[in-house]
């Protein structure tokens, strides 16, 4: 699942509109302009597509958390450069921050996706790269994720 998937999946799954977008890029200190944010959210196939680079997507997550959730007190300024390497666990890990879910919320989520995983499944996830019990996030948990996030969404 390419970033400019995620991406517009998210778009989708929070409602979000083009303003409000390029604020989410801009509250992480990134500037992305209207035919940037047009650029991203084609599929590639299109012509005008850019890919969405890990370190955009990670600004944009990182915008996301400050969207939803407000800046942490006496918190530092964004980073000037994200991740280059971003994985989809991750990218799930952001979500979870930005929307500030607990696991109750997630294991919900992703039951109203369609997805059914354990309270052990899931902390797997969110385990640091390397511990014997990480388990990678594969595309289409992560898809399933989004989705549940749009059907919790729209109520």
């Amino acid at each position: 699942m390419a970033n400019n998937d995620i991406l517009r999946s998210i778009r989708d799954a929070l409602e979000l509109d083009d303003a409000t977008m390029i604020k989410i890029f801009r509250e992480a200190g990134r500037e992305v302009g209207q035919s940037a944010l047009d650029a991203f959210l084609k599929t590639e196939d299109e012509d005008d597509y850019i890919p969405c680079s890990n370190p955009i997507m990670g600004f944009f997550l990182d915008g996301l958390i400050i969207h939803k959730r407000g800046r942490q007190e006496g918190g530092t300024a964004p980073a000037a450069a994200p991740l280059a390497e971003l994985s989809r666990n991750a990218i799930l890990k952001k979500l979870r921050i930005a929307l500030d879910l607990k696991e109750d919320d997630l294991v919900g989520i992703f039951k109203l996706a369609g997805v059914t995983i354990s309270k052990h499944e899931l902390t797997a996830l969110f385990r640091k790269q390397g511990h014997k019990h990480y388990t990678e996030c594969s595309d289409q948990l992560l898809r399933g994720f989004i989705k549940g996030v749009a059907l919790r969404q729209k109520g």
